[in-house]
């Protein structure tokens, strides 16, 4: 953990160009910097874009990790200086597009690298492996997504110490990876999108350490027993059984079949050793029954998104609802009853997500009954933020108002949902909440008034709301927020938006007009909003790629060119008081009949 100290002493000599150049002409100094100190500035130095290749040169004896991934500069002349890293021990330049085989020359025999990454270098090819298969002291490879062919891969038979290997996105056949059998100390195999079939997936047998396992995108239906697996990806699949066969059964903590379509659920997965599976996502996925879920008491992550599960069937997801901390259900069939069915059964649930579910606000007052929820999504669902009494005094109940039990609650996301301003309200009082997404038409001034009191509040998301310049200019939000997202509020003007901006310089607001982000506390300039609204809207109006929901509907064309302007500067708020003797239920009805 960096000092305080340090930390100043690195911004300062990070700060610009000429800060740099003062510092390295003291080269021998830099040589004796201990390696932890020069990992940390060579850090700095390349999130500043202040690298540049010949300024690799002073790090050459100290630093033993360089992460270079997506730097588009990156080329052979890079590649040169590092070449001459002594004690480099990590060295990651995937995504760097200008890496090609012939200029991984330089790094040909290094004796202390252990791990480098390659992935998505399109450039590298079958020659640049030639010169990898020279460190014979690798034991991390990525190549995922690379050049390579068939013959490439079964060059890497040579490096026996390796421990990792992806090979994803590559044509690796049934005969290449039985020539990878030798590599005896391989814990994690990658291969998903490969041609590797079931006679491949028996060669797997042959690595008896193997632990992490990815066939996704592959035509392997069978797998054998592997004694040692943990994690298995076989996403997107056609599964008939999983790890059958003699010995005993691997310890599988994390099982992902996304999208994979099943010719006999039961059967498939009836050799998997339960009592140690934490993760299960099964989203997507052909499965009907879910009969296999009670044996699974130890699953913390469910995630069920886009799966035929419905009410009838949550209560197989209810009875190991103990020791659940992460639940997804989006996009499913669950109504409210369901989540009724829930309700009681998941005592220390963390993440819930319902999106696109059939849900409505009396499924939030079910959801209030588990005490440990952080993060709630409740999305594109039938949710109003109230619940009509008849007979009853007031008419209307506030369903938001019973997650303020919810003392943990971090992230809440309302977005798409049929929720107005007075069903707001009660989220005053939610004093852990940090995140807040919502998006709607109906919003307006009068939710900005009430999120103000979110003590903690950090993160913003209020779409296509019809929020006045008056009104953002009285919006007075907690010194923590930090990111504040106005995309789709049409009536805000760049120039409101930039006095809000001033006024609090600590957070990044995004809107069509402007893209402000937060002044740097040392000081550094970045471009002005206006420079970039000029720019961006100049760009956007060239491609036309300004983007618009399916769902948008302008609600300009309410009013005429007179109503429009005087929205424009005044706040909504005026129209809707706030303490001044209305109810809830005059206000939910005023904005029923003027969004009517």
């Amino acid at each position: 953990m960096e000092s305080e100290l340090v930390r100043l002493c690195i911004e300062a000599a990070c700060e610009n160009r000429e800060s740099v150049e003062k510092w390295r002409r003291q080269r021998r100094s830099l040589e004796r910097l201990p390696s932890h100190l020069a990992d940390a500035l060579l850090r700095r130095l390349i999130h500043r874009r202040l690298l540049f290749p010949s300024l690799l040169e002073v790090f050459k004896h100290s630093v033993e990790k360089i992460d270079l991934r997506g730097e588009n500069s990156v080329d052979a002349e890079w590649m040169a200086y590092l070449g001459a890293f002594r004690y480099l021990r990590s060295l990651n330049v995937a995504d760097c597009h200008k890496v090609t085989g012939s200029a991984l020359w330089p790094i040909t025999g290094m004796t202390s690298l252990k791990e480098l990454d390659l992935s998505r270098c399109m450039k590298v090819t079958d020659a640049g492996i030639r010169h990898i298969i020279s460190i014979s002291t690798l034991e991390k490879l990525y190549v995922s997504e690379t050049g390579l062919t068939t013959n490439g891969v079964t060059l890497i038979s040579s490096l026996k110490n390796l421990s990792l290997l992806d090979l994803g996105g590559l044509p690796v056949t049934d005969q290449a990876l039985s020539s990878l059998q030798v590599l005896t100390e391989l814990q994690y195999l990658d291969i998903w999108g490969s041609e590797v079939s079931n006679k491949g997936a028996a060669v797997l047998r042959k690595f008896s350490k193997l632990s992490f396992l990815n066939l996704s995108w592959t035509n392997v239906t069978k797998l054998p027993n592997l004694p040692s697996l943990k994690c298995l990806h076989m996403s997107n699949c056609t599964i008939s059984s999983l790890l059958e066969g003699d010995g005993g059964k691997p310890p599988l903590k994390k099982l992902i079949f996304s999208g994979a379509k099943f010719e006999n659920e039961a059967e498939a997965l009836m050799h998997i050793e339960t009592s140690f599976l934490s993760f299960l996502d099964a989203s997507n996925s052909s499965i009907q029954r879910f009969c296999f879920l009670p044996s699974m008491e130890a699953l913390k992550h469910l995630d069920l998104s886009w799966s035929t599960m419905g009410d009838d069937l949550v209560k197989h997801v209810a009875c190991i609802g103990a020791n659940l901390r992460n639940l997804n259900l989006s996009k499913t069939r669950v109504s409210s009853a369901g989540v009724g069915i829930l309700a009681g059964h998941l005592p220390n649930l963390e993440i819930l997500s319902l999106s696109y579910t059939p849900i409505d606000d009396v499924a939030v007052s079910y959801i209030s009954m588990m005490p440990l929820l952080r993060v709630v999504d409740l999305s594109n669902t039938n949710v109003k933020g109230f619940i009509h009494q008849e007979g009853a005094e007031p008419d209307f109940f506030l369903s938001l108002k019973a997650l303020e039990s919810l003392n943990h609650l971090e992230r809440l996301n309302l977005e798409q949902t049929h929720v107005r301003d007075a069903a707001l309200k009660p989220l005053s009082s939610f004093q852990e909440l940090r995140d807040l997404s919502l998006r709607s038409a109906s919003l307006t001034d009068v939710s900005l008034h009430y999120l103000s009191s979110l003590p903690k509040l950090t993160n913003l998301s209020i779409h296509d709301a019809v929020l006045s310049n008056n009104g953002l200019y009285l919006f007075n939000p907690s010194a923590t927020l930090k990111k504040m997202d106005l995309y789709g509020c049409w009536l805000l003007t760049e120039d409101a938006i930039l006095s809000f901006c001033k006024k609090y310089p600590q957070t990044e607001v995004r809107h069509e007009l402007v893209h402000n982000l937060p002044s740097n506390p040392n000081g550094s300039t970045s471009p002005s909003p206006s420079r970039l609204t000029s720019r961006t809207l100049l760009v956007n109006q060239k491609q036309g790629n300004i983007s618009i929901s399916p769902s948008f509907v302008d609600q300009r064309l309410k009013y005429n060119r007179e109503e429009l302007l005087a929205l424009q500067y005044s706040s909504l708020s005026l129209a809707i008081p706030l303490d001044r003797g209305s109810t809830t239920s005059q206000l939910l009805m005023n904005q029923s009949s003027s969004m009517s």
